[in-house]
Formats: C-alpha cells, structure tokens, sequence
C-alpha cells in the first residue's frame, strides 16, 4: 500500500512539473516582448524542476543523490532571479522602443540605465 501512495505521489508531482515547464515554453513563444518571455520562463523553471525533483526523490526515498537534487534545486532557486534580472536589464538598455512595447512608469530611471549612470 505505501508503495503505490509513492508511486502515485510521485507520478502527480512529475506530470505537474511538466505541465508546469510545458506552460513555461508555451508562454515563451506566444509572448512578444523579451520581459514577457522572461517572466513566462523565471516563473516556472524553478516551479517545474523543483516539482519534478520531488517526484524523483519521492519516487527513489531519501538518499544521499536526493540531497543532490534538492542541491540543484537551491542553486537554480538561486540563480534563476539574478539571470532574469540582468536579461530584463539589458532589454531596457539595449531597447530604443521600449516606450513603444510597454508602459514605462520612470523613464528618467531608464534614461540614466541607458547612459550607464
């Protein structure tokens, strides 16, 4: 019986992180915009994996390569936002119609983001 409440735990949990990545890559390609896309894959990369790794070490116990993957986890949960961060940085300084895309609340701060101030 304990078996197969695993095996059912950790079936649910990785078809919701696929479901979770497949809505991801959906959203990076009908998005237009390049902070749209960014949004659409910060969101749900870490969402996905983390849910999918939990399935594995539902599926396999806690081991030792359990640990790793929760390792991985922390790391991506980590990185994740700072990558985001500095592609959406770089689409407000490389942008020239980023007025044009968006709605720009501060555009003195995306002057001096431009000018490299």
């Amino acid at each position: 019986m304990l078996e197969w409440a695993r095996f059912v735990l950790s079936a649910l949990l990785l078809a919701l992180g696929l479901f979770v990545l497949a809505s991801g890559v959906l959203g990076v390609f009908r998005f237009r915009q390049t902070l749209s896309r960014v949004h659409a894959a910060a969101l749900v990369d870490t969402l996905g994996i983390a849910s999918m790794f939990a399935g594995l070490i539902v599926a396999e116990g806690f081991t030792p390569a359990s640990l790793k993957l929760l390792a991985v986890v922390a790391f991506l949960w980590l990185t994740s936002p700072v990558s985001s961060h500095l592609i959406g940085r770089m689409e407000v300084t490389v942008n020239d119609a980023l007025e044009k895309d968006m709605r720009v609340d501060d555009p003195e701060a995306v002057r001096r983001e431009k000018e490299g101030e």
